[in-house]
Parts: C-alpha cells; structure tokens; sequence
C-alpha cells in the first residue's frame, strides 16, 4: 500500500499544493519552518482523519481561511478471482493480484463537521475509516510518551490498537462520550447540591461495562506488543539492557464494579468520575527501573523507536500491508547507530513507503546515497 499523491487545499501553512510520491522514500527537504512537518500531518491526517499535533480540527485550516481540504490517491493491492466471479470456493490458481486505486477526501469548514469521503461517499461514520490505511509516525516528540504523564501513553496505545481493532475504537469513542456526560452530571450535582442516584445510574452502569471491555482489549493487546517491542529494542541497544512494560489499571480489580459505584461520593466532591479506564497507565522499566526517572536520553530515545517500530510490525501482521512510515526530523534527533539501524530496515526491505523530513537536504542524500533503490525529493520553500 503506498500514497501516490496528495492535494492540499489552504491546509496549515499551504495554500493550494500538489505531490506526486514515489512508492519507496520520499525525502521532503527545505528550511525550518518551511511546512514539511505540515506535509506529513497531511498524510497522517488523510489515513486517520486527525492531525498528529492538535486534537482541534480547525488549527488545522490556513489562519487567512475558511475551510481545508486534503484529497489524497492511495494504492493497494487485492486479490480478485480471474474470472470476476462472487464464488467464495476459488483456486488459489484462480486469483489474481491486481493495483486498486482509492480517493480519500477530508474537508473541514469553520464552525461546520468534518466530512471525509471514501470514493466521493461519505461514511456511515468517520470512525469506520480508521486502519484502512495504516500509518506510523516518528517525530521529535515522542519522547513525551515517557517524560510526561499517563494521558500520553494511553494516547498512544490507544491510537495503536484503534488502527487495529474497530471494535476497541467504538468502545473508546463510548466510553469517552459517557463519561463526558456523566462529569457533566457529577457537576451540577455538586453546584445544586442534591443527587439523582437512578440518574446517575443511567450513565454510572454502562461506563463500568464499557471500561471492563478497554481493560481486556488492553490486556490482551499488550500480550502480544510486549515481545515484538523487545525484540526492536534489544536490536536497537545491542542487547545491553532488558526492558519491560507494564499496564496498570483499577479496572482489572474483581471488585471494581463495587468500588465504583462506593465511589460516587467522592466523585461529586471532585465533580469528576475518579476511577476507570482513563486513569489507566503503562510503567516502562528499564533493568528493572522505572525509565522516567532512570534512563538515560538515549536509552529513552532507543525505547520509543522501539515503540513504533513494534507497532509498524504489529500493523504489518495484522493488516497483511505495510504501513506508511512517516520520519519527521529524525536525523537531528537520533544519534548515527539508531539512524544506522532505520537506514538498514529501508534497504532490506523492511518498510514500504516512507517519507522522511529533512532541514539539511546534503546530509540526508549522504545518508541514503547507498540504497539500492531511487529516492525522490522534494524541495519545500517557505
């Protein structure tokens, strides 16, 4: 699967823009500030109908604009029957592999809902486009999966397993949509100082069940990230240090239900609900310490690239199709071993199409000048 071009229509710092993208490296060069960044929140945004860097939709259209838009060409392969035949009981011999073109369209208008289109329709539900184009992004800030707090991890676990499990992205999208409502409700008890238990009830009953289904979505998730994860990692490091990722949750508590409703009181006074899946957290250890606080800035940055590249192979497995690689600033970040190790899973075909920003286009061709395939480049100006 790869991206074949891109349309930018008064998208951030873009005015209107088009690409036309290699199926292998594309390089995006040209000064700070310039909008490579931008190009790649493009693409992030197209395979997964958000921005990487803001949770707000309209940060997302030109400041001197009233609406964006971002249509975009991806190309798959799917297996089809020679003879057009709807029969499920074919040959293998009598399948063939054949290059689908799909349009992806989002547009956002001020002050309206976002629309994205599948082949000029629309989506029943947006949600329903997630993990049909795969993504993976690398950028600077990753390393605020560790140094900050548990909001981020389960930002990023979450965003993992929703490209994998439709099912885990309703649940979550549920989840958080009832407990808005029932924060909401805790609050004006607490302003008028009286309480609806039945009401409460309404909202208290299902956010239970829908948190016991994330907890074992996350559980089971986990069982089968962790291994791949130190395998990345312990290539990465050479081996030097055994690393370990733990998921902590109240949820998994036989009790949990129990201590949930026992709880509401406290949850008034807060004028918030207090327990459930969204204090979840996951603790990164390194040797048996915590890596917040022990680890050092590279085996830091050695953990998140492990981080992603276990999920680049778990999305791989899962999906039967590469996911597109985004690498935005990453060689002014990454010191030459890690940088080394990335180059080597491009040439060996690890990865399928990636995109790579650079503010120092002679260091990047340094860099890749051994690859055994074209890499295409963009020059971006401000």
């Amino acid at each position: 699967m790869y991206l074949e071009r891109i349309s930018l229509t008064n998208f951030k710092s873009y005015g209107y823009d088009s690409f036309q993208f290699s199926e292998r490296v594309n390089c995006i060069v040209g000064e700070n500030g310039a909008g490579k960044t931008n190009l790649l929140d493009a693409i992030y945004f197209l395979s997964l109908t958000k921005s990487a860097s803001s949770n707000q939709d309209a940060l997302s259209i030109n400041h001197n604009e009233e609406f964006m838009i971002i249509d975009g060409l991806f190309v798959k392969e799917d297996t089809l029957s020679l003879d057009n035949s709807p029969n499920t009981n074919i040959e293998t011999s009598d399948l063939t592999q054949q290059l689908v073109s799909t349009q992806i369209t989002c547009s956002l208008q001020r002050g309206q809902k976002k629309a994205v289109l599948h082949d000029r329709k629309s989506y029943e539900r947006i949600s329903d486009h997630i993990g049909k184009f795969p993504v993976v992004l690398l950028s600077p800030n990753d390393t605020d999966i560790v140094r900050d707090g548990s909001e981020e991890r389960r930002k990023f676990f979450d965003g993992v397993i929703a490209q994998l499990d439709t099912e885990y992205l309703e649940n979550l999208l549920q989840y958080n949509r009832l407990l808005l409502q029932r924060n909401s409700l805790l609050k004006q008890f607490s302003e008028r100082n009286y309480i609806d238990e039945d009401l409460l009830d309404i909202y208290s009953e299902p956010l239970v069940e829908y948190a016991l289904k994330l907890y074992e979505a996350r559980s089971s998730f986990l069982k089968e990230y962790l291994p791949i994860f130190q395998k990345h990692y312990a290539n990465l490091s050479e081996s030097r240090e055994k690393v370990e990722m733990i998921y902590e949750s109240e949820v998994g508590s036989s009790d949990f239900s129990f201590d949930f409703r026992k709880n509401r009181h406290r949850d008034i006074a807060a004028q918030r609900t207090t327990k459930g899946s969204h204090k979840d957290d996951y603790t990164f250890e390194i040797d048996g310490f915590t890596l917040r606080k022990f680890g050092s800035q590279g085996q830091q940055k050695s953990f998140v690239v492990a981080l992603k590249l276990a999920q680049f192979e778990l999305l791989s497995l899962k999906k039967a199709k590469k996911p597109i690689l985004l690498l935005d600033d990453i060689f002014d970040k990454l010191d030459d071993r890690r940088i080394q190790k990335l180059i080597e899973m491009m040439t060996n075909g690890t990865f399928g199409q990636v995109f790579i920003t650079d503010a120092r286009p002679e260091r990047t061709r340094q860099l890749l000048e051994h690859l055994s395939f074209e890499v295409t480049y963009f020059e971006i100006s401000r």
